[in-house]
């Protein structure tokens, strides 16, 4: 590590440090997770809706 780098962490205990990294990385997860359900929960819809105006959802 350099010095600038010891210097600009050194009055935040390294404990402080991680945690706010895993928050961090948390986040991240948390946001990947929601995109991936909007995208499939939308797809879904849009699948649905396709079928509903082809006619395949129609009682024979």
């Amino acid at each position: 590590m350099s010095d600038d780098e010891e210097a600009a962490g050194a009055d935040v205990p390294p404990r402080a440090r991680a945690g706010a990294a895993r928050r961090g990385t948390a986040w991240v997860i948390l946001g990947v997770v929601a995109a991936a359900l909007l995208i499939c929960c939308c797809s879904a819809v849009i699948g649905l809706a396709l079928s509903w105006s082809a006619g395949l959802l129609n009682a024979r």
